[in-house]
């Protein structure tokens, strides 16, 4: 599995970033492209501390969330249309050319912390390694530019 602590990987992100347009349409699921970029950035801040969730998610769903935690990094795509936790979704209209911009800085800034040692805990799945927050946070944007062709 690629991870967004490689920095050919990082690039070829920022690339396919750039080929969405504000005419980008989704192949799959409810989000347009500007409403996309936003939710992209959401995970990244939440893995550089910057955003909190807060949907409360009691001990049982923890456990359930733990049992799937491996799926979040392993080598398979996620499916299409797979269910938005309730704190990524975005509903409102958004500005496409500011929240990609935002979005690039926001990988920019995870990125420049791969030797980073201490990460917050993930408040459904638990502690993640440096590894894995690379390949989950790699996993969910190629899964978005895939919904949008890039």
């Amino acid at each position: 599995m690629q991870t967004l602590f490689d920095q050919k990987v990082h690039q070829q992100v920022l690339l396919r970033i750039d080929r969405l347009t504000e005419n980008s349409t989704p192949i799959w699921g409810k989000m347009d492209v500007a409403q996309m970029v936003k939710h992209c950035q959401m995970p990244l801040l939440v893995a550089s501390g910057k955003m909190e969730l807060v949907e409360n998610v009691g001990f049982l769903k923890r456990m359930i969330f733990r049992m799937y935690k491996p799926i979040m990094y392993n080598d398979k795509p996620w499916p299409e249309n797979i269910t938005t936790p309730k704190d990524f979704k975005i509903t409102e209209p958004q500005v496409f050319e500011m929240e990609r911009e935002l979005l690039k800085v926001t990988i920019n800034e995870f990125q420049s912390k791969a030797l980073n040692m201490h990460w917050p805990k993930h408040p459904y799945f638990g502690s993640f390694s440096t590894d894995q927050w690379g390949r989950m946070q790699y996993k969910h944007l190629d899964h978005h530019l895939r919904q949008f062709g890039v």
